[in-house]
């Protein structure tokens, strides 16, 4: 089911075309006022009570569970993806001689913590490379009996290219390695099945697809993972630490499941009222909806820049809500300062120019980009 145009819950003007979601998204007007809320506890302190640090976390909680399909016990409140993925690499084995699959041209914070780690134990990065398939089929190809952990995302965050989960999760099991998701650029915009995929984690930061503030995102953990070690000891991750007058009687216990592995000061109300906000959002919609109405767009933008000699790979090889656009003759050297002036925004990546539209844009929004590409000096070419 497509979605009607919901322009009207974000503050951007009228001449502003933004098309750049895999950047950062704008937040909503219910997700501002959910933020201003939570601050104003930080104005009057006085009103935000010691079960208030509990029970707003809980409540966002619950809502990532429902967002992937998992229990609340499942997940854990995270700063960053690269926060959740440094917890990975801290409980996940890797032995000397394994290997970790990584895409070329992954983004840097799931490659990092993996160099690091191989690099301490003796293991190998092996970087699954896409030359004229798809990226599915380079994981596949790259999985072996020596593979210990594949680190992938759900679509790449340069060409949009998707992968297929399900087979990789499969492939992983028959070799006994862990699958490690960033679903930073996916989820909230594309349907995801943790019991088809189950990986071991997952993590993804809410200021893009999730439509939320910067600064906070999610970690599922898988049951077996969940008696690991947190990458930081915090007060408030101990069983009993509800009980503000009993701190210092010291528990060497942890809060129950994924609990343990939550950020510190997580109790943060503009953050986790304005991430709970966004996700009731998505929820209202549904990541399906979301997917197919951004299919539409994009499928139309893409037939408009082949008609200009442009690329663009249909699906299913790439995910609905990304596009990317290739410059046969290469990118021209003014189009950035051409959709500046236009106040068009999309990111230029590579080679490519990458739009990712959501449902705050227009048909307006998607005529100003084509008509600043015809603008274009090159590699304009008709009718091919």
């Amino acid at each position: 089911m497509t979605i009607p145009c919901q322009r009207h819950r974000f503050d951007i003007p009228d001449d502003v075309h933004y098309l750049n979601c895999a950047y950062m998204s704008p937040l909503a007007d219910q997700v501002s006022a959910a933020i201003a809320k939570g601050a104003a506890y930080k104005a009057r302190p006085w009103t935000y009570t010691p079960d208030l640090f509990f029970s707003i976390s809980e409540a966002f909680r619950e809502r990532c569970a429902r967002l992937v399909g998992a229990e609340a016990r499942d997940m854990a409140i995270i700063p960053s993806a690269s926060y959740g993925l440094a917890v990975a690499a801290q409980n996940l084995p890797l032995a000397k001689g394994q290997e970790v699959v990584t895409l070329e041209a992954q983004f840097p914070s799931n490659v990092y913590g993996w160099r690091t780690m191989a690099a301490r134990v003796g293991a190998k990065i092996v970087t699954a490379r896409r030359s004229g398939g798809s990226w599915t089929d380079a994981v596949l190809g790259a999985i072996a009996p020596a593979t210990g952990i594949v680190a992938v995302p759900h679509c790449h965050w340069v060409d949009g290219g998707a992968l297929d989960l399900i087979a990789i999760g499969e492939a992983c099991r028959a070799v006994g390695a862990a699958l490690v998701l960033d679903l930073t650029q996916s989820l909230g915009a594309m349907p995801f099945d943790l019991a088809a995929v189950q990986p071991d984690f997952m993590v993804a930061a809410c200021y893009k697809w999730l439509l939320g503030p910067y600064g906070i995102g999610m970690m599922y953990v898988a049951p077996r993972w969940q008696d690991g070690r947190p990458i930081e000891e915090n007060w408030m991750n101990r069983i009993g630490s509800e009980n503000f007058a009993r701190l210092t009687d010291y528990q060497d216990g942890y809060q129950p499941g994924a609990r343990r592995y939550d950020m510190g000061e997580k109790s943060n109300p503009p953050l986790l009222m304005g991430a709970s906000a966004a996700l009731d959002l998505i929820d209202q919609w549904g990541a399906g909806n979301i997917a197919d109405t951004l299919g539409a767009r994009t499928a139309t933008l893409a037939e408009a820049a082949r008609l200009m000699g442009l690329t663009a790979r249909d699906e299913p090889d790439r995910a609905a809500h990304f596009l990317s656009l290739g410059f046969p003759g290469g990118m021209p050297d003014d189009l950035p300062e051409r959709l500046a002036a236009s106040r068009v925004f999309v990111s230029a990546r590579g080679t490519s120019l990458r739009v990712t539209p959501h449902l705050w844009t227009t048909d307006e929004d998607a005529q100003r980009l084509i008509g600043v590409l015809r603008t274009c000096s090159q590699p304009v070419a008709s009718g091919t």
